[in-house]
């Protein structure tokens, strides 16, 4: 464990050192954000009686989804482990005394971690200090707040979880950009990434609700704006955890197997 700890640690000191990409990308997400914002604006200026979410929670919860895109958008991918695959260094991968799903899930979580640190307070700071109806609000609780980081944590591990599906899979493939883009579509389009989920016809998301794709940034956004009450949000959680868990199990058995059948060739 000590190992692991120590690779995750290397990971996210090297992340936090690619300031001026930070610095870019929170122009970029500002300019997401507005722009996100006064779209949804216009459409609840129409009919604001048919909005499944009060304008100032949409508010929050788009900022939310702008200050941590690096920690929950699942095309946020690492190039070097498909380099790994694709062109057979994999194998050094497995030289080491150490599994292989462990270092990679703990680069993937620093890594991640490491970039939304950089961009994640400046965002919310200044969304802050923004007028109505663009401000970013604070939470409606405390105990909001104590679910909010509870469901964080959760919902980083689903993430980070199923993009090492992702990786896995790419052992079967010649090119990992088919698989990249089927899953990572499916995944921002059903975890909320593109739409909010309350904003989905409801016989769809009552499946929805009860994958895993829910269980990512959809459950601590709506937390912390205070979408979900209490009781509703203990539910979300618990259904994280629990796929956290299988969504690791699973890989883990996959690569398993996977490994045990990798052939490299070259010299």
């Amino acid at each position: 464990m000590r190992s692991y700890i120590s690779y995750f640690k290397i990971k996210f000191i090297q992340g936090l050192q690619y300031r001026a990409a930070a610095y870019a990308g929170i122009a970029t997400q500002f300019a997401w954000g507005f722009m996100y914002i006064m779209l949804y604006e216009t459409f609840y200026s129409s009919n604001p009686q048919m909005a499944p979410m009060e304008f100032s929670q949409l508010a929050s919860y788009i900022w939310l989804q702008q200050a941590f895109l690096a920690l929950f958008m699942t095309w946020f991918l690492d190039n070097e482990i498909f380099e790994l695959i694709r062109s057979g260094n994999v194998s050094y991968e497995l030289c080491r005394p150490l599994d292989i799903y462990n270092l990679w899930f703990a680069k993937s979580c620093a890594t991640r971690l490491s970039k939304a640190l950089l961009r994640c307070f400046p965002i919310l700071i200044i969304a802050f200090f923004l007028p109505t109806p663009y401000k970013f609000s604070f939470p409606v609780s405390l105990t909001a707040v104590m679910l909010f980081g509870l469901s964080m944590f959760f919902a980083l591990i689903v993430v980070v979880a199923y993009c090492m599906l992702i990786y896995i899979f790419t052992f079967y493939t010649i090119s990992p950009i088919g698989v990249r883009i089927a899953l990572v579509m499916t995944a921002d389009f059903l975890s909320g990434g593109l739409v909010p989920l309350p904003f989905l016809p409801a016989w769809l998301t009552k499946y929805i609700y009860l994958s895993p794709f829910a269980a990512m940034q959809n459950v601590p956004f709506r937390i912390y704006s205070g979408h979900l009450n209490s009781y509703e949000a203990l539910q979300a959680i618990a259904l994280q955890g629990i796929w956290a868990v299988v969504l690791i199990v699973f890989g883990k058995v996959l690569l398993s197997k996977t490994i045990k059948n990798v052939i490299v060739q070259g010299g």
